[in-house]
């Protein structure tokens, strides 16, 4: 596959994982910033590939091999963000850029021996899970800070916001995967909360609680 294959497909495994329905072409294009038109051109090349199911004017859905293969794409990404946050002290907001580019390395045994090397983990920087060499992930049971009670307890398991700007936001308030956060009122008015991070409180907008995953503790 080309790059340019292996970009689409990621972005389709991504939109698919997000809705777990069919996707348009114009959600495609959004996320591909190019025109409808150059998505249909690419779907067609995919589907003779029988990367993906597409039929004109319908939904496009990834076949079994498609999926296989934008899950080991995937794969690549992640595991090289862990290796670049882990082994060359990169931030969580550095690396996924250059994961992009690393990504669309072939060599099925570099990236197995990275996994390796790495202990094979089952989570990116972002709390990402990371599919396993056969594409199997493993799953954990998290929620939206947002929907979290008064008084529930959790700790950060990952971001729904990946933006270099949200990540370093979180850093300034001392928030990172594997943080115990407490929610200790929650305002009704415009649903911003009040947390207890590590045993600091602070306050947080509905928007920031609403882009962390916690797991219940």
């Amino acid at each position: 596959m080309t790059f340019s294959e292996e970009n689409y497909l990621k972005s389709i495994y991504h939109l698919t994982a997000a809705s777990e329905t069919e996707v348009s072409t114009n959600a495609i294009a959004e996320i591909m910033e190019t025109k409808a038109s150059s998505v249909t051109d690419m779907l067609k090349k995919l589907a003779e590939k029988d990367l993906v199911n597409y039929k004109k004017y319908q939904g496009v859905s990834l076949t079994e091999n498609g999926k296989l293969a934008a899950k080991m794409i995937v794969r690549k990404h992640r595991l090289w963000e862990v290796f670049l946050v882990e082994k060359l002290n990169f931030s969580w907001d550095e690396v996924h850029d250059i994961a992009e580019q690393l990504e669309h390395i072939k060599s099925e045994q570099l990236i197995n021996r990275l996994d390796d090397f790495l202990g094979n983990p089952t989570e990116d920087p972002h709390g990402d899970p990371i599919p396993d060499a056969n594409g199997r992930i493993i799953k954990i049971e998290k929620y939206l800070l947002s929907e979290l009670e008064e008084n529930q307890t959790g700790v950060c398991v990952g971001v729904k916001d990946t933006s270099s700007e949200f990540l370093k936001y979180l850093d300034k308030q001392g928030i990172a995967l594997g943080s115990k956060i407490e929610l200790l009122s929650k305002e009704s008015f415009d649903l911003s909360v009040k947390i207890k991070v590590n045993g600091t409180e602070l306050s947080i907008s509905n928007k920031i609680a609403s882009n962390l995953f916690v797991k219940l503790v």
